[in-house]
């Protein structure tokens, strides 16, 4: 029997409490006794002295399905706490993934995920998914949700087409055997291809499997920018009329001329719970946010798949219609480069090292580097790399990351991307809130952001063990330094792991103490 005993530690439980002052006895997977304990036969003692002890970070908004396979430790989201993650994001993921579907699938879901020609991709379902998880070792825990992509891929292939009454019925099958299998919700990414293909009353379909299985819609909304006021509705109308529960992905407005909606914004969430309808939101704690650069493309370039939009890229007229598009804007349409602007949209990663040169580069310093208008230098990039580019962009201001932060329907979330030179989200989000916003900032109490970061998120997923510090739960836990802790990952250099995380420990393990990460891979899958 494996034991280790916290001592002399802060505890903050994750409920919102105030912290105490206590020991933690933890017997091999889970947290066996709280409070002044003076067992020390054979146990590991680990003394906390002026240290805040709390539940593990959870990740709700996580891109590490991929990257876990290709290496499970995630060192980066160890190191900042985090002990769980919430895979299958955006309505684009691993699974399902028939056979046929393989190859275009990759191309679609590179830019996001990334690629890899080290697996098999013969997993099929996420049955088949959540056991390669389990066979090949994961660092932190790894819960998944059904994305909306994949089933639509599955009944109605990458077309851009609206599904009759039977393909309906049996994406709705599809959906509710990929959830039985013990996905914890179901995701749509509406600018993302094909879940922008579906309408409203697709995904109150959709969402009605998922409610019946009390299951979570998590999605990316059709709008963050100019229509963002009517896409909120539209999700809201989908957990009125469905009966699921809501959760939003990465809360946010983008572009300055967006800003002045955001009083709106706030009213229909306050609406919303009148109303009874469950909302909650995640949030990561930056001004810019990071996606795939094909979404700076018209919607219709994407009909079809990547190997369609690459035909697409190569032709000068449609070149020329994209430009246009992008200039006039389309209806409904999130608008990458009228938001941000070719200055302030960067390169992050790129599939070969022709380009390599431009990770870090905005799409303005690579037209120049390539002697052509950003416009074009954009479309060759994305030709060249097969759409497989990552990039972040600007789009908001502090005290708008604050007001969102407040809000009781939010938790927080890295929405980190693995590749290349990543956005500083995936080193430092957990560490950003607890040193800038809580003991800077003085925007949240500390008990309030590990709230925010534990049992606020595992009740929305439904992690019934884990995200309090509680007599049987599972012992993923972490010791930090509140005087500390702070992030360091900045946009110019990312790569930089966080300071004051002394001690992660994910089921009963310790995988990280005094700096060092042990190459042990306890997590777990979490089926629900």
């Amino acid at each position: 029997m494996d034991k280790i005993l916290i001592k002399n530690g802060f505890i903050i439980d994750g409920t919102g409490k105030d912290r105490f002052l206590g020991d933690i006895l933890i017997l091999d997977e889970n947290i066996y006794k709280i409070g002044n304990i003076d067992e020390r036969d054979d146990c590991k003692i680990i003394d906390a002295k002026g240290r805040v002890v709390c539940p593990g970070f959870i990740d709700t908004h996580s891109h590490s399905d991929l990257q876990v396979l290709v290496d499970g430790y995630i060192e980066p989201k160890v190191r900042q706490g985090i002990t769980t993650e919430v895979l299958g994001q955006d309505g684009i993921s691993m699974a399902p993934l028939p056979k046929e579907y393989v190859s275009p699938w990759r191309k679609n879901l590179a830019g996001l995920d990334g690629d890899s020609d080290k697996l098999s991709w013969d997993w099929n379902n996420t049955e088949g998914y959540l056991n390669l998880l389990e066979k090949s070792g994961i660092g932190p825990n790894m819960a998944y949700l059904v994305p909306h992509g994949n089933v639509r891929m599955e009944v109605l292939g990458l077309d851009d087409r609206q599904p009759n009454k039977e393909e309906i019925e049996k994406m709705k099958q599809v959906l509710e055997r990929e959830l039985r299998a013990g996905a914890v919700g179901f995701s749509s990414g509406l600018i993302y291809m094909p879940c922008a293909y579906g309408n409203t009353e697709e995904i109150i379909e959709l969402c009605k499997v998922a409610a019946k299985c009390d299951k979570v819609f998590v999605v990316h909304q059709r709008s963050e920018a100019d229509t963002i006021v009517d896409s909120m509705k539209e999700i809201i109308r989908i957990g009125r009329e469905s009966g699921v529960k809501i959760h939003f992905s990465h809360f946010k407005v983008c572009g300055k001329k967006n800003w002045g909606k955001i009083d709106a914004m706030i009213a229909l969430l306050d609406e919303a719970k009148r109303e009874g309808i469950k909302v909650s939101l995640d949030q990561y704690p930056y001004v810019a946010g990071s996606t795939m650069l094909g979404v700076i493309l018209p919607p219709w370039v994407h009909d079809g798949g990547t190997d369609k939009l690459l035909k697409r890229l190569k032709d000068e007229d449609l070149r020329k219609k994209m430009i246009y598009d992008i200039e006039k804007g389309i209806p409904g349409w999130d608008n990458f480069i009228d938001f941000a602007g070719v200055d302030n949209i960067y390169v992050t990663s790129v599939k070969t090292d022709k380009n390599k040169d431009c990770i870090g580069k905005n799409l303005a310093e690579i037209g120049k580097l390539r002697g052509k208008d950003a416009y074009n230098a954009a479309f060759d990039l994305l030709y060249e790399e097969g759409n497989a580019v990552g990039m972040y962009d600007y789009y908001g201001k502090e005290e708008h990351v604050i007001k969102f932060m407040k809000r009781e329907e939010q938790n927080v979330c890295t929405d980190g991307l693995l590749g290349g030179k990543p956005h500083p989200r995936v080193y430092g989000t957990f560490p950003r809130v607890l040193g800038k916003y809580v003991r800077r900032e003085k925007a949240l109490t500390l008990e309030e952001a590990i709230y925010k970061m534990t049992s606020k998120p595992a009740a929305v997923f439904k992690f019934k063990d884990r995200g309090k510090i509680s007599e049987g739960k599972k012992a993923d836990i972490v010791i930090f330094n509140p005087d500390t802790v702070i992030d360091k990952a900045t946009f110019i250099e990312p790569d930089q792991y966080s300071e004051g995380i002394e001690t992660v420990i994910i089921n009963g393990k310790i995988v990280l103490h005094d700096g060092n990460r042990s190459k042990e891979l306890t997590g777990k899958v979490i089926r629900e």
